[in-house]
């Protein structure tokens, strides 16, 4: 009996095989969605912030953003302490810099964080 079942499915599988483009087939774009250089665009929360150098405190200032910029979030990073864990946005706007990530917020499309920016309470 189990010698029947395993041929059946051996013959199904081979039969259902196909060679050659499938009517309908998708074909991958060459750049793969998690490839992307931005992955995701953040608006500022705060009055302003300063966009470091590097992560934590001790980073030079490149200088700062207002309330309701907005940048492309291009990496995350948490920074880990004795104290405390912060998580960080490696960010490009005006400047590419680093700042804190509880200081923007975080949205999957530019559009997205053009609206949230023109709805924010300046």
């Amino acid at each position: 009996m189990i010698k029947h079942l395993f041929v059946v499915l051996t013959l199904f599988f081979a039969l259902s095989c196909k060679k050659g483009v499938a009517d309908g087939e998708i074909i991958p774009p060459e750049t793969a969605p998690l490839s992307r250089a931005v992955i995701g665009y953040g608006v500022v929360n705060t009055n302003y912030t300063h966009v470091l150098d590097k992560q934590g405190g001790d980073g030079k200032s490149l200088g700062f953003l207002r309330k309701g910029a907005i940048v492309e979030v291009l990496e995350r990073r948490p920074l880990v302490t004795s104290e405390k864990t912060e998580n960080w946005v490696l960010a490009r706007g005006s400047y590419r810099g680093w700042l804190k990530e509880d200081e923007l917020q975080i949205y999957d499309t530019e559009a997205k964080a053009k609206t949230a920016s023109s709805l924010m309470p300046q």
